[in-house]
């Protein structure tokens, strides 16, 4: 996405603030909340519909979100999004936004778009992650979305890519990843 002037900017931005209050909502909602998911009631699910009912707020969330200020926007096979806004909170002591903060936030994205491609059976674990911030954010940047996309979902491997960009269209940070997929354990 690519918007030109800033009042076009600052509607999308509004529109990703109001989107993300109606998210949250609905997942609070659900009953949706930080913890862990019973493995017993994930065990007959795929990753997308696990996915989904995270959204909807039927199984919880993970607690870094709570913990870094983002939530799960959008979730299709494939495709995850992501939305987040850097905080004071989450600066470096140097006064600029933790390294840590877009990375894990891309890694979320990342991860969480392989897991919609998980057949009922199968987990995954991330084996490699790169990042590269190329824009730093501030707490006066507004809204950003992590959007992560699968580029190989296969037996053994997945691979991903995602980006951090702004309601403006600007990239503020891409990563990618390789998942080692595996056939999941059984619930004890």
């Amino acid at each position: 996405m690519s918007i030109s002037n800033s009042g076009d900017s600052a509607a999308v931005a509004a529109q990703w603030h109001e989107e993300f209050e109606r998210v949250r909502a609905r997942i609070a909602a659900g009953g949706g909340k930080p913890g862990l998911a019973d493995p017993a009631k994930a065990a007959g699910m795929s990753g997308l519909q696990l996915m989904q009912a995270m959204l909807a707020g039927e199984m919880p969330y993970a607690h870094i979100a709570d913990t870094l200020d983002f939530s799960l926007i959008e979730v299709a096979e494939g495709r995850v999004v992501f939305q987040g806004t850097p905080q004071l909170k989450h600066y470096n002591p140097l006064g600029t936004v933790h390294g840590g903060w877009y990375a894990t936030l891309l890694d979320s994205a990342l991860g969480c778009a392989v897991h919609t491609t998980m057949p009922v059976g199968f987990a995954y674990t991330t084996a490699e992650l790169g990042v590269n911030i190329v824009r730093a954010a501030s707490a006066k940047t507004g809204p950003l979305r992590a959007i992560g996309q699968v580029i190989h979902g296969g037996r053994q491997l997945a691979t991903a890519e995602a980006r951090i960009v702004g309601p403006d269209g600007k990239l503020y940070a891409h990563a990618t990843t390789t998942c080692l997929v595996f056939p999941a354990r059984a619930p004890a």
